[in-house]
């Protein structure tokens, strides 16, 4: 807004906040600022000299005006009196002119939230402000840059007044004046002014085309002068290129000026030009021009001068839905649709009277076709428009033809623009009843690809758009058809609306979607269980994507028409999506699915995934081995719960699938981001589903697998390495605890010594990423694997949170054994007299605290910056677990020095220069001071620290 946003006093409070927020939209009753939007007026005369008072007077304004941007209506009331009130200054004599310029621009703020067809009628229009106005224009610099709203004002207030019913060679009087030179006769300097304002740069050029469609169609001046003004016009569209910057702005200035007079102006003055103009505009081949304004005004230029071309008639073949109201809708779908057939018939009867269409209709909508796939979304919404008004005045078979057309903008050679555009055009068909029920069965399919259209380029896609679209087509049919019209498509749209909702990737597509779905589920009253979805599923609700994909799809797909179109539209469409995330989101949605359908997910679905998960496309691959793990996971849940074993769903040949997926993907290299991660995932699962695995060769490979995981870390990026490495251990843990356990809950001995002596030996390996991953490694066995060999575990791990000099900048390996050392503490659990080598006892506690105190120290700096800060933040996370460990079973093991030390270091801590650190220290320091059950002991001033630290 004019007055820059953020310059003068603070906004007020609510004043201004992100454009997007809806959540908090303010919701106004009335003008309640107009009390103190006067007495801004009323001061205007005290404050216009000083620069900062005035400012300060305009950014007020402004806030209080922009926050009825959305709700304009309310400064109806009010908008004569502030009018006048700035009129009175703007008509003072005595006024000097930064005054008057200063009550044009309030004037022009008003006009920018209400808009300017609103206000028109308010200016006062007697004979008596003719003069005054045209001599207040012949004073301004159409070059000013600082007064352009004094112009724009002006422009529209002369617009009105010319309506005046008098002939205007009255007011030219005696033309010879005193000093005896000849004055311009009044109609001449109106088109002076127009003309001269038509090719500014400013917004004053807009102003200046309304004036010319209200002067231009005036009786006296139509006879008189508008073949002249048009001559004018065409010479300079045809003269004035639009490649160089006044070009455009002439070009510019010419097309909003004939766009408002083919629009403004009475058909029968206008249609002698229309040809001559619709020549000069295929001359200009603004279809080339890379401005986007001007290939915008071509089509609104192009399609009033089609209207022209065409008698106002309004199609009798139209198709017209009986009673608007809802509550009728509801109640009588039957009788109506009855009624409906009648008049159809009658209406049929008498549409044969045939007109004659000029020729010219045919190069209007073909230009408006070509514009629907033109690159920007304003002139494809332009062409649309234009070619739902055009159809409505063309006889049946025509637009039938037009609708044939319009269809194949829907062909796979097309690009995302052509489907936008078509899509568009299609729902203001559907608005004005222009598609007749017969072409329901055509568009519908058309309508259910692009509510799933996603095209990739390169690493993204396009076609949101097109999709948000979609969902405005769906829009329309729910207001533009009977019931009956859409029964045998109901299912379709229903469910096709649903997963746009729920799962779609842009969260205005799903509020598109979710939208649609209310306006059929209202209007339609045929979707099933609609009312339940759209409870779940509505505007805000959708507004959370991990929200939509696991817990509103699990409540949908609990109905069962649309159990298995959004299970296929997983599999199908998401599952091999190009972004990762909506992949992963996918398949935990189809865990979440399977109990709906169990049978549905092992005998059709699983079957198919097996084969992609083998395939060549690396998404695909991804996607299906993440599907295959979550979808067998959740069945071998749905068989412990029945007491069933694991092969009551998984066939013997879907057994040995799973079982391929490993062997196929090591033969092909595991190399990528991608692969590794999901093969991990896929043995965590097959683990945690208690597959029948036990002594195969294949649980050798997946250990294999992910020991080569843990160490090839240093070769990924460090963006996936963090994912890699939970992965793997997650893996680890639920293989071991799966298959490494005997009958009496023991370790084989061998194997266990194999494993530990093995993870413990790569904890000095030269390579930081390998410290790290085998640190977290140890951190996540078992506790039978653990069990004997807690002071091997902990030794190493202690080594590796030391500094010596050859690793100091090894931070991250660091942290991640400060990490497992209290996971280790965890999986064994307390026992005070018990043996150091199986429990945390008297024995090593002390050392286990010294270990972790240590951590808090280090302040390691190198060219990441302060490194040490992530060792210090994981030190004073396992000093919590640890400590609160120790309380819940043997307090007595904390001693007084070392829980000093500890709350001595948060304190420290909560001091530093980074917040992140600072933070997470003070969080530390309050959960040990307020923890309950039972309280830590000996910290030092507990009850100052509570008076500090209210709860």
């Amino acid at each position: 807004p004019a007055g820059g946003e953020g310059a003068g006093p603070e906004p007020e409070e609510g004043e201004e906040r992100e454009p997007g927020a809806i959540s908090e939209r303010n919701i106004l009753d009335s003008f309640t600022e107009s009390r103190e939007v006067a007495e801004l007026i009323a001061n205007l005369r005290g404050v216009f000299g000083e620069l900062v008072t005035r400012e300060m007077a305009v950014e007020r304004f402004i806030g209080i005006m922009d926050k009825y941007q959305e709700q304009p209506h309310l400064l109806d009331r009010h908008l004569e009196g502030m009018m006048n009130s700035l009129l009175d200054i703007i008509r003072d004599s005595g006024s000097p002119p930064p005054l008057v310029h200063l009550a044009f621009k309030f004037l022009y703020i008003i006009t920018k939230v209400r808009g300017y067809k609103r206000f028109l009628p308010l200016f006062p229009h007697e004979v008596r402000d003719l003069q005054p106005v045209l001599d207040m224009l012949a004073k301004q610099n159409p070059r000013d840059p600082d007064t352009w709203e004094t112009r724009y004002m002006l422009l529209l207030w002369l617009s009105m007044i010319c309506l005046i019913p008098f002939d205007l060679a009255r007011f030219d009087g005696n033309l010879v004046s005193m000093e005896g030179q000849a004055r311009q006769p009044t109609m001449d300097r109106i088109l002076e002014i127009a003309k001269c304002y038509l090719v500014v740069s400013d917004k004053a050029r807009d102003a200046a085309a309304v004036l010319v469609s209200k002067f231009i169609v005036r009786p006296d001046v139509r006879q008189s002068r508008m073949a002249d003004f048009l001559d004018w016009v065409l010479s300079m569209l045809s003269k004035s290129s639009s490649q160089t910057m006044e070009g455009t702005v002439i070009v510019n200035g010419m097309l909003q000026a004939l766009a408002q007079l083919f629009k403004h102006g009475k058909r029968e003055d206008c249609l002698p030009y229309a040809a001559t103009v619709l020549k000069c505009l295929d001359n200009c081949k603004l279809s080339e021009s890379n401005q986007m304004v001007l290939r915008k005004l071509g089509m609104k230029l192009v399609q009033r001068l089609g209207l022209t071309f065409v008698k106002p008639k309004v199609a009798k073949w139209r198709y017209q839905r009986g009673c608007r109201s809802l509550a009728a809708n509801l109640q009588a779908q039957g009788a109506a649709v009855q009624n409906q057939k009648r008049e159809v018939a009658a209406d049929e009867a008498d549409d044969d009277e045939e007109y004659d269409i000029p020729a010219e209709i045919e190069n209007v909508v073909e230009q408006l076709l070509i514009g629907l796939k033109d690159k920007d979304t304003i002139v494809r919404w332009s062409a649309a428009k234009g070619i739902g008004r055009i159809t409505g005045r063309l006889p049946k078979e025509l637009a039938d033809d037009v609708i044939g057309s319009l269809l194949d903008c829907f062909s796979f050679q097309e690009t995302d623009n052509a489907w936008h555009g078509g899509c568009l055009a299609l729902a203001e068909l559907g608005r004005r009843g222009l598609l007749l029920p017969s072409r329901i069965s055509d568009v519908v399919p058309v309508m259910l690809k692009a509510l799933t259209y996603d095209e990739k380029r390169g690493a993204c896609s396009v076609g949101s758009n097109v999709r948000d679209a979609a969902c405005y087509v769906c829009w329309a049919f729910a207001r533009a058809y009977e019931p009956a019209e859409l029964i045998p498509f109901i299912n379709h749209i229903s469910s096709a609306l649903v997963i746009a909702a729920v799962f779609d990737r842009d969260v205005n597509c799903r509020r598109a979607a979710s939208a649609a779905f209310q306006e059929n589920v209202g209007r339609q009253g045929t979707f099933p269980h609609g009312i339940d979805i759209l409870t779940a599923a509505d505007y805000f609700a959708v507004g959370n994507r991990v929200n939509c994909y696991l817990t509103i799809s699990v409540y949908i797909a609990g109905f069962p028409e649309y159990t298995q179109p959004m299970i296929d539209h997983l599999v199908n469409m998401k599952i091999n999506h190009w972004d990762g995330v909506i992949r992963e989101l996918s398949t935990k949605a189809l865990h979440n699915i399977t109990p709906q359908a169990p049978e549905y997910m092992a005998n059709v679905v699983l079957p198919r995934l097996l084969p992609l998960s083998v395939g060549s496309d690396l998404h695909t691959r991804h996607g299906a081995i993440l599907a295959c793990a979550e979808i067998t996971h959740a069945l071998c849940k749905l068989a412990q719960e029945n007491n069933r074993s694991v092969t009551h769903y998984l066939s013997e040949q879907s057994l040995e699938g799973l079982k391929q997926i490993h062997q196929e993907v090591c033969s092909q290299g595991l190399g990528g981001e991608l692969m590794r991660p999901a093969v991990c995932t896929l043995i965590e699962k097959l683990s945690l589903s208690k597959m029948p695995f036990k002594g195969d060769p294949i649980i050798g490979g997946w250990q294999w697998l992910i020991n080569d995981s843990l160490r090839h870390l240093t070769l990924v990026s460090s963006g996936a390495r963090q994912h890699i490495k939970e992965c793997a251990v997650s893996a680890l843990a639920a293989l071991c605890n799966e298959f490494y356990i005997n009958e009496r809950g023991e370790a084989d001995p061998a194997l266990q010594d194999e494993l530990v002596t093995q993870y413990v030996s790569e904890l000095q390996n030269a390579e930081e990423m390998i410290r790290c991953g085998f640190s977290r490694a140890l951190g996540a066995l078992p506790r039978f694997l653990l069990k004997g060999r807690l002071q091997q575990v902990l030794e190493g791990l202690k080594k590796v949170t030391q500094i010596s000099p050859e690793d100091v900048s090894f931070a991250e390996s660091r942290r991640d054994a400060l990490i497992a050392i209290a996971k280790v503490c965890q999986t064994v659990g307390v026992k005070g007299d018990g043996s150091q080598e199986e429990y945390v006892c008297r024995d090593n506690v002390d050392q286990i605290y010294a270990t972790l105190l240590t951590g808090v120290t280090d302040y390691t700096t190198d060219s990441r910056g302060d490194v040490g800060g992530w060792v210090r933040e994981a030190a004073m996370t396992s000093l919590m677990e640890v400590t609160l460990l120790l309380v819940q079973n043997e307090a007595e093991l904390i001693n007084a020095n070392i829980c000093k030390q500890i709350m001595c270091w948060l304190a420290q801590q909560s001091a530093e220069k980074i917040d992140k650190f600072r933070a997470h220290a003070g969080s530390v320091f309050l959960t040990l001071l307020h923890f309950d059950h039972p309280p830590v002991p000996h910290i030092p001033h507990r009850e100052e620290l509570e008076r500090i630290f209210p709860r």
